[in-house]
C-alpha cells in the first residue's frame, strides 16, 4: 500500500464529500425539535444541569428527574436533554437500562452555530468521523513508517462507545454501546468512504454490551464475515508487526506507540526485561535500539507466537530476543531467587481495575508486581511501569502514590477520606528508593475529553530504581 496515495485520496474524498457545511441561519434546538413527533425529553434534577452544559458527555441515571414521552423512549432513540424548566440543553441517545441514561451528542450552543447535525445521527456520525480523520492527518497519521493508529477514540472524538483502530488497509471497530450496534450500518458506510480502508472488522465488547441492555440470547454475537479471524501486517515507527484481530483490545496496543519509541532511544547496550510483553512491542523496540539482550515474558502462548513471528519479520537475532510463556510474578520471583537482574525493565500488565469497585484489589496487585519489578532492576537501573486501568488514572496521583509513598503517608491518605483505597508502597517494601524521570500517557491519536477523566486510562512512569 502506498501511504502517499492513501493520503491524497482521503483528502480528496473529505474535501468534496464529507466536510460539514454550516447553516447560514440559526435555530434553537426547541424549534428544530418541534418538527419531530414523538421526541422524548429527559429532564435533569435541580442542580445537575450545569455539569452537562459544561460538557460532561454521560448523563447518569441519578441525574435524571423524569422522562417525558408517550410512548417512552427505547434504547438507542434520540432524546432531548432538558433542564428543570424542560428547556433543552442538548440532545443525545437514550438507554433504558444502562447506568448512563443518555450519551450526549450535541449541546444547544453547537446546534445554534451549526444545525446540520441536529437530531440527525447519520449526519453526526459522518461529521465526527470526518473530523477524527482530519485530526489524525494533522498529527501525521498515517505516515511512511506508521500505518497503525487510533482513528476514533470514543469520548475523545465525541462518539462515546465507539473505538476504531486502523491497521494498514483494515479498520477494527470496537463496539461498547447499544447505540453503536443500532447505527452499525451508518458507521460502516462512512468508514468505508475513507480511501484505502478495504476491510472493516466489527468487534463487540460482549460483557459491556450486556450492561447496556443487549440480550445476547437473542442478539447473537456478531458472526458476519467481517468479524471472522484475521491476521494483519502493520508497520509502526518502522517496525513490522503481525496483528491478530482476535487478540486483546482491537488486536494491538496503539496507545503505547510513543512510549515504545522512547524505549528504543534508551536501550543501547542494555539488558532488557519486558514483563507482560504481549506480541513484543516494547521488546522489538528495545532490540532495534541496540539492546544487548531482550527477554519477554507473557502468560499467553498465542501472544508469544505473534511475538516470535515479529522477531523474524524484522530480521532480528532470535538469540538476542527471547520470549517465555510464564506467569509474570512467578518468573520475577524465580529471577530474584537466582539473583538475576536487568538494566531496563518494562512492566505493562493488562487492565487490573476496569471499575472503581475493584480499585482496592487492583492496587494491591499493582503494588506486588511493581515490588517484584523493582527487585529485578539493577541498582541505578530503569523501570518503565504502566497502568491501563481508567479507575486508577482518574484518581489523580493514585498510581504515583502507590509507587512512592511511605507507609505512614498511606495512613494519612486513608484518614483524609480515601479509606476505600488500600495503598501499599512498592518502593518501601523492597527497601529501594525511586526517582521519577518521565511521565506520559497514550499517543496523540488518543484525544481526551476533559469532562470524561476515565478517558485518560493509560499511565506510564519511567523511574530510576536506586
Amino acid at each position: 500500500m502506498q501511504i502517499s496515495a492513501r493520503l491524497v485520496k482521503s483528502l480528496a474524498y473529505h474535501s468534496s464529500a464529507v466536510a460539514p457545511i454550516s447553516a447560514t441561519g440559526t435555530a434553537t434546538l426547541e424549534e428544530i425539535a418541534s418538527n419531530r413527533r414523538g421526541l422524548a425529553r429527559v429532564v435533569l434534577k435541580k442542580g445537575k444541569t450545569q455539569l452537562f452544559k459544561d460538557g460532561s458527555p454521560m448523563v447518569y441515571s441519578g441525574a435524571v428527574d423524569r422522562v417525558i414521552g408517550r410512548p417512552p423512549p427505547k434504547t438507542g432513540d434520540v432524546v432531548l436533554v432538558a433542564d428543570g424548566a424542560e428547556k433543552p440543553i442538548g440532545w443525545g441517545l437514550y438507554n433504558s437500562v444502562s447506568m448512563f441514561c443518555v450519551r450526549l451528542m450535541q449541546l444547544e450552543e453547537e446546534v445554534i452555530s451549526d444545525v446540520s447535525c441536529a437530531l440527525d445521527m447519520d449526519k453526526l456520525i459522518e461529521t465526527r468521523i470526518y473530523a477524527a480523520t482530519d485530526l489524525r492527518r494533522k498529527m501525521g497519521l498515517p505516515s511512511s513508517d506508521t500505518n497503525a493508529y487510533r482513528l476514533v477514540n470514543s469520548e475523545g472524538d465525541r462518539l462515546s462507545g465507539l473505538i476504531v483502530d486502523v491497521f494498514g488497509d483494515a479498520a477494527v471497530i470496537a463496539s461498547s454501546a447499544a447505540w453503536v450496534e443500532k447505527y452499525r450500518a451508518e458507521i460502516e458506510l462512512h468508514l468505508s468512504r475513507i480511501s484505502n480502508l478495504n476491510n472493516l472488522i466489527w468487534r463487540q465488547s460482549i460483557e459491556v454490551l450486556k450492561e447496556e441492555g443487549l440480550d445476547f440470547t437473542r442478539h447473537q454475537k456478531d458472526n458476519s464475515p467481517s468479524a471472522l479471524f484475521k491476521k494483519l501486517k502493520i508497520i509502526e515507527n518502522g517496525i513490522c508487526y503481525s496483528v491478530s484481530t482476535e487478540g486483546q483490545k482491537t488486536g494491538f496496543y496503539a496507545d503505547q506507540r510513543e512510549n515504545r519509541q522512547f524505549i528504543s532511544s534508551i536501550s543501547k547496550d542494555q539488558k532488557v526485561l519486558d514483563v507482560c510483553c504481549y506480541s513484543g512491542g516494547f521488546s522489538l523496540n528495545a532490540a532495534k535500539g541496540g539492546a544487548s539482550s531482550v527477554t519477554g515474558i507473557d502468560s499467553s502462548l498465542t501472544a508469544l507466537e505473534l511475538a516470535n513471528e515479529n522477531v523474524l519479520l524484522n530480521n532480528l537475532d532470535p538469540q538476542k530476543v527471547t520470549f517465555f510463556g510464564e506467569d509474570a510474578s512467578v518468573f520475577m520471583k524465580d529471577a530474584i531467587s537466582r539473583k538475576e537482574s536487568w538494566d531496563l525493565v518494562i512492566l505493562d500488565p493488562p487492565k487490573l481495575a476496569p471499575r472503581r469497585k475493584v480499585l482496592q484489589k487492583a492496587l494491591g496487585m499493582y503494588r506486588n508486581l511493581n515490588s517484584l519489578a523493582m527487585k529485578v532492576t539493577k541498582p541505578g537501573g530503569l523501570l518503565m511501569t504502566c497502568s491501563c486501568s481508567g479507575a486508577v488514572a482518574q484518581n489523580e496521583g493514585t498510581f504515583q502514590r502507590m509507587l512512592q509513598a511511605s507507609p505512614s503517608m498511606f495512613l494519612i491518605i486513608i484518614q483524609i477520606n480515601m479509606k476505600d483505597y488500600f495503598f501499599q508502597d512498592a518502593a518501601s517494601s523492597t527497601g529501594r528508593k525511586i526517582t521519577i524521570i518521565r511521565q506520559s500517557g497514550a499517543g496523540n491519536d488518543h484525544p481526551l475529553d476533559l469532562f470524561y477523566p476515565e478517558g485518560a486510562y493509560l499511565t506510564n512512569f519511567l523511574v530510576r530504581v536506586l
